[in-house]
């Protein structure tokens, strides 16, 4: 009780000393859908036991009606677009104090990839003592990728991030203009993979679309849906828009109606993420700003308000860590006999039995968040190099680094079904080597001669 008073009294002081021109939505945006993504994967997953083997059911295949369910819990276009609202608005104020580019990115890498780390790091030992005592190499596979999942949206984010610059000044000269082009280019990178079969050219629109999003958060920043339109309620009109594109590309279009993979189809809308995403991202975007005004009025109550801050201060640790709390649990119910896993996935008791669920799977991720949360919780500043800038060349080769052994955790593993060890350590040490090139090492010091201003 002590600590929850602690971790709560921490929270009310930083909420009373949040500034009144602060957009309190933006928090709750934020911790909304990241626990929406922990809530869809937790039901999604959908694990049983057939003739004495566990197999991995997907919810998505086995009841398709709950495809439709993926329009409220697929909300990364939200993430994206809270992410265009802080980065405009950080990057605005980094420019107007002289900031550089160099240490403005050095602290949103750091606070990003931080709470990876720890994962990285559980995953791999667990993987190399499985495979030592024995375990079968596809069950520690499955596990391992399993529970990282959730890190290649951080590889995507990243780069995101590290073009603001250029996208903020885009979005500066040309307003919505900037976002059309990038629709634009999604259009043509859709027609072309889906009509044309050009391959891999689909991968293009993890920028194209995700830019797009981040875009509307740098028009949100600005206050362009807060404007009246000639058909009444800006943000509104943009979100009906979005729905109605949204039915017309899944009613008359190749895309399917779940707004992530599902096991069987050809086409996911999310890996990566096709035009209906992005449409689905407009109207989420609509919906949520008209909603906005409403909102506040609800966060200017100091507990709630206090309950948005206490959850953004962990908000990375439940996303990363709530899949391994899954697995964990998972793992415990077949070692006990495979209780609870002999209910048909989609079944009644498969659904009455779903708040329990819930609660072991609460009850194993906080623990997780009370070791690690603290690595989200870094200090303004802290991780960044004294003596000054970190060159660019650095923070460019520990981006690649970073992203590249993300994604490439996400995709394949860091399990491997050969060697020794039974890990795949080219892919772990990518990020560690990303984070130190960034966190160690020799930095210029700064001069006006180096300083990088951008007016």
């Amino acid at each position: 009780m002590a600590t929850k008073q602690g971790l709560w009294a921490r929270a009310e002081q930083m909420a009373m000393l949040a500034p009144p021109e602060r957009n309190r939505y933006v928090d709750f945006l934020r911790a909304f859908s990241i626990l929406a993504v922990v809530v869809g994967h937790w039901l999604v997953a959908a694990p049983y036991i057939k003739d004495g083997v566990v197999e991995g059911g997907h919810l998505l295949g086995i009841l398709p009606w709950t495809q439709w369910l993926t329009w409220g819990f697929q909300v990364m276009p939200l993430f994206f677009l809270v992410g265009g609202f802080s980065n405009g608005v950080s990057w605005a104020a980094n420019r107007r104090n002289g900031g550089t580019y160099a240490a403005w990115f050095t602290g949103r890498l750091l606070r990003l990839v931080s709470p990876v780390l720890p994962l990285f790091l559980i995953w791999t030992l667990f993987a190399f003592f499985g495979t030592m005592m024995g375990v079968e190499r596809k069950i520690v596979a499955l596990a391992a990728q399993l529970a990282l999942i959730p890190v290649w949206f951080l590889s995507v984010y990243l780069m995101v991030a590290a073009v603001v610059p250029l996208t903020h000044a885009a979005w500066t000269r040309f307003g919505m203009g900037s976002f059309a082009a990038l629709v634009t280019g999604a259009v043509l990178v859709d027609i072309a993979a889906l009509y044309f079969g050009v391959p891999f050219i689909n991968f293009v629109n993890f920028a194209f679309i995700w830019l797009a999003v981040h875009q509307l958060g740098y028009a949100w920043s600005e206050g362009y849906f807060a404007k009246a339109s000639f058909a009444g309620n800006r943000a509104m009109v943009w979100g009906i828009t979005g729905f109605a594109a949204l039915a017309l590309l899944i009613g008359f279009g190749p895309y399917p109606v779940a707004m992530i993979g599902v096991p069987g189809e050809p086409l996911s809308n999310s890996m990566p993420p096709t035009l209906a995403l992005l449409a689905l991202g407009i109207a989420q975007m609509g919906l949520a700003l008209t909603l906005e005004p409403a909102a506040r009025r609800m966060l200017d109550n100091a507990r709630i308000w206090t309950g948005v801050v206490l959850l953004n201060g962990m908000i990375m640790t439940v996303y990363l860590w709530h899949l391994t709390a899954f697995v964990l649990i998972m793992v415990a119910a077949w070692l006990l006999g495979g209780i609870g896993l002999e209910l048909a996935p989609g079944s009644s008791a498969w659904w009455l039995s779903r708040p329990v669920w819930f609660a072991l799977y609460i009850a194993a991720l906080l623990p997780m968040i009370m070791i690690f949360a603290r690595y989200e919780q870094l200090p303004r500043g802290a991780g960044l190099p004294e003596k000054g800038d970190v060159p660019h060349w650095r923070l460019i080769a520990a981006l690649l680094l970073i992203c590249a052994g993300l994604g490439a955790t996400a995709a394949i593993s860091i399990a491997s079904p050969m060697g020794v060890t039974g890990v795949r350590l080219w892919i772990v040490i990518l990020p560690f080597i990303g984070a130190g090139l960034v966190r160690f090492g020799p930095a210029y010091k700064l001069t006006k001669r180096f300083r990088v201003r951008t007016r």
